[in-house]
């Protein structure tokens, strides 16, 4: 199993379950990549079904119900944009904990919290459909800010990209999703405007 969305970039996954996180924003359209998997009930099902499946499959837990009623499309497109709102803020910019977050994408989440054999502590979702999704998606968030990995994950910086991806290099200095193509890209265009630039600079 991969996380779907995710997977039609070619881009790095995320550790645990930032990776959720990730996907739900890479279910956004990119042209040359696919479609939003989020425009229609159908699709969304589809995308919803399979990453609940893959978190809890993780875990070593049942799925949870993720039936998704039309009404609930709309909150799962905004629950993505205000992921993406908070991913655009520059990684060194963003605040340590949840409280500071924008308050366009402030969110209640509901969680369980339960203790495995080993005694340890962790927040299980609780709800269905888009309302698990949310509380799921803020839950990991604040782990991942505990945990020092929430400034890792990023958006690619290519414009007709966007596309999220876990920067593991070493300092944190990443900007695209995948090398070989938005880093490409950006530096073909950064080669016609210093090519341009030259031309028009040369005297007549």
């Amino acid at each position: 199993m991969s996380w779907i969305a995710t997977a039609r970039f070619e881009a790095r996954t995320a550790p645990d379950g930032l990776a959720l996180v990730q996907d739900l924003v890479n279910t956004h359209a990119i042209e040359r990549d696919g479609a939003d998997l989020l425009a229609g009930r159908a699709s969304a099902q589809q995308w919803l079904q399979e990453a609940t499946r893959q978190w809890a499959g993780d875990r070593g837990l049942d799925p949870p119900d993720s039936t998704l009623p039309e009404k609930d499309l709309e909150a799962l497109r905004e629950l993505r944009a205000g992921v993406q709102e908070m991913l655009a803020i520059s990684p060194d910019q963003r605040p340590a904990d949840p409280d500071g977050t924008p308050s366009t994408v402030t969110q209640r989440a509901q969680v369980n919290l339960v203790t495995d054999e080993l005694r340890r502590v962790a927040m299980v979702p609780v709800g269905t459909g888009a309302g698990w999704l949310a509380s799921a998606i803020w839950s990991e968030i604040l782990l991942a800010q505990r945990v020092g990995t929430w400034s890792r994950l990023k958006l690619c910086r290519e414009p007709g990209c966007r596309s999220a991806f876990y920067d593991a290099s070493r300092n944190g200095s990443g900007v695209w999703h995948n090398v070989r193509s938005c880093g490409n890209i950006a530096n073909l265009r950064a080669s016609r405007i210093r090519k341009k630039t030259h031309t028009t600079s040369r005297p007549h």
